[in-house]
């Protein structure tokens, strides 16, 4: 558990000051973006190797 507080806090350290409050909003919403589609990659090769690659 220690490791995703310690991620969350690099995560919130690294929006602290920046400009503007726009791109702020817009580089979140980008890395939420990028961590769902990340999840579903990881878990389609997943449902694949556990299914015998079954195409």
């Amino acid at each position: 558990m220690g490791t995703l507080l310690h991620f969350k806090s690099l995560y919130n350290e690294a929006f602290d000051n920046c400009r503007p409050n726009y791109l702020v909003v817009f580089l979140k919403a980008y890395a939420i973006f990028c961590a769902v589609l990340l999840s579903m990659a990881v878990y389609a090769f997943m449902y694949r190797a556990f299914t015998g690659f079954d195409f």
